[in-house]
C-alpha cells in the first residue's frame, strides 16, 4: 500500500485536498479532525489538557475553549509545546492504526493530512508527501476569512515550518492560488505517478 501524507501550511489547501482524495475513492485521516475527536468531552486527553492548563481551557458546557486554550498556546511556545506533548503521540497512534486497517483490507493507497507532518518527524512513515501551498497574500486573505486577526495570523504561521521548508522536502507540490478545477488537476496528476511508482509503504523514497 502506498501511504501518503499530505501537508502544508495554514489555510493553504490541505483539507480540499484531502476532501478531493477521499471522492476520488481513497480513504483519508485527517490529524485535525482527530485532534477534535481526541479532546471531546470525557474523553483522557481533554482530562490531561485541564490538569495542564487548568480549568479556564474548559467552557462552562464543560466542552474545550479552543479560544482561550488557543490564546494562551500561540502566545508562549512552551505553553504550546505542553499541549503538543499530550495530543501529538495520540494523534499519532490514531492514525497509524487506521493505516494498518487500510492495508489489512488491501486498499491500493491511503492519505493522512497533518499540518505539522514534518515538524512532528513523521515523514519516515509515508511513502510520498504532498505539500500543498499558495502565495502569502492568498493565504493572509483565506485566514482572515476565518475570522482571525493579523495578530492571530502571524502567531499560528510562527508555530510552524515556514512554507518553503516544507515544498523543499516534499515529493510533489500542489499550488492552490488557481481554481478547484486546476487544483484537483494538479492532484490526479500526481496521484497517477504515485500509485505507478515502485515504493510501497515502510519502504524509502
Amino acid at each position: 500500500m502506498k501511504l501518503i501524507g499530505v501537508t502544508g501550511g495554514v489555510g493553504m489547501g490541505k483539507s480540499t485536498s484531502g476532501a478531493w482524495l477521499q471522492k476520488r475513492g481513497m480513504p483519508v485521516a485527517d490529524a485535525d479532525a482527530i485532534a477534535r475527536q481526541l479532546v471531546e468531552p470525557g474523553q483522557p486527553a481533554l482530562a490531561e489538557i485541564t490538569r495542564a492548563f487548568g480549568p479556564s481551557v474548559i467552557s462552562p458546557e464543560g466542552g474545550l475553549d479552543r479560544r482561550e486554550l488557543a490564546r494562551r498556546i500561540f502566545a508562549d511556545p512552551a505553553e504550546r509545546a505542553k499541549l503538543e506533548a499530550i495530543l501529538h503521540p495520540k494523534i499519532r497512534q490514531v492514525w497509524q492504526a487506521e493505516a494498518e486497517k487500510w492495508r489489512a483490507s488491501g486498499c491500493a493507497a491511503g492519505a493522512v493530512v497533518i499540518p505539522l507532518l514534518f515538524e512532528t518527524k513523521a515523514e519516515c512513515s509515508f511513502d510520498t508527501i504532498i505539500c500543498v501551498a499558495c502565495c502569502a497574500a492568498s493565504q493572509f486573505e483565506r485566514l482572515r476569512e476565518r475570522g482571525w486577526s493579523g495578530a492571530e495570523i502571524r502567531q499560528r504561521l510562527a508555530a510552524q515550518w515556514h512554507v518553503e521548508e516544507k515544498i523543499a522536502r516534499a515529493d510533489f507540490v500542489i499550488w492552490t492560488d488557481t481554481t478547484l478545477e486546476a487544483h484537483a488537476a494538479q492532484l490526479e496528476k500526481g496521484l497517477a505517478k504515485i500509485l505507478t511508482s515502485s515504493t510501497t509503504s515502510g519502504a524509502p523514497v
